[in-house]
């Protein structure tokens, strides 16, 4: 789930996110509920085989579609599905009343492993919404490391321009030239991040559905390279040319993605709840 972005709007942005993966702004909605629900399969770990349904795109890209509590109404949201693995120590998890298939992970990504120097840089502050909470348990230790796959899609691009632009004071001087942090004001958008970092890579997807060309941007950071999609539409609105490697980008993002590997078998799952 998109958490709602309060202080943005009352909903989460969904509509907008779609743009990320090639949808235009005046795409039919009805259009792509309806080629869903002709074309689309069941999501897994997302409860009712009828109420929770994926559509591929090509590429790793799909469109979710989850029915709204008054079980009229559908939820459409981007997903990506990210072959690159993050290691991430929970500090906390939150679930969301509305939606028992999400949950908001924040820890530290990249954490030092047993016999590792502790004081080395890399380890940074990360905050993403998973979409197969169903896969956790009820209880996990504080601490406890887990795989996740996470894809950041743009709600707002502050700059994008050359590396040393922007608000990059003492930034090039970290670890990778790049600042990642989760805002955490009570008005921010939950599983939201603030990203200043250089472009490694464009890769060029298309949308099979609307056949617009999408990019994928691959951020340098501490860990391994992280993944984002922009609007190409607000991009372009906004001033910036299309983005390519070697450039920095600036803004913020919602990252969302899935459990990928260390959860605990369920006769070892430790008693200790938090969150």
């Amino acid at each position: 789930m998109l958490a709602p972005v309060r202080g943005w709007s009352e909903t989460p942005p969904v509509e907008y996110l779609l743009e990320c993966v090639g949808v235009p702004p005046d795409f039919p909605r009805r259009e792509l509920e309806q080629r869903i629900l002709r074309e689309g399969e069941s999501a897994p770990w997302r409860g009712a085989p009828e109420d929770h349904l994926r559509l591929a795109l090509g590429g790793g890209l799909e469109l979710r579609m989850d029915r709204d509590e008054d079980e009229v109404h559908w939820t459409l949201t981007p997903h990506y599905r990210d072959a690159h693995r993050m290691r991430l120590a929970i500090d906390t998890l939150r679930g969301a009343p509305d939606a028992p298939h999400d949950a908001l992970l924040r820890g530290w990504a990249f954490p030092p492993t047993p016999g590792e120097d502790s004081r080395l840089p890399g380890a940074y502050r990360m905050a993403t919404w998973v979409n197969d909470a169903r896969r956790l348990p009820r209880r996990l230790a504080a601490g406890h490391v887990v795989g996740v796959s996470c894809t950041g899609y743009a709600l707002a691009v502050d700059y994008l321009g050359a590396n040393d632009g922007g608000a990059t004071k003492g930034v090039l001087e970290r670890p990778h030239g790049a600042r990642l942090m989760p805002l955490t004001d009570a008005h921010s958008p939950g599983g939201a991040m603030h990203i200043s970092a250089r472009l490694r890579a464009v890769h060029h997807l298309r949308n099979s559905l609307t056949g617009n060309a999408v990019d994928l941007l691959e951020i340098d950071a501490p860990g391994r390279p992280l993944h984002l999609f922009t609007s190409p539409w607000q991009l372009r609105e906004d001033g910036f040319a299309p983005p390519r490697p070697g450039l920095r980008i600036e803004g913020v993002f919602i990252f969302a993605g899935r459990i990928a590997g260390g959860l605990p078998r369920p006769a070892a799952q430790v008693r200790a709840v938090f969150g």
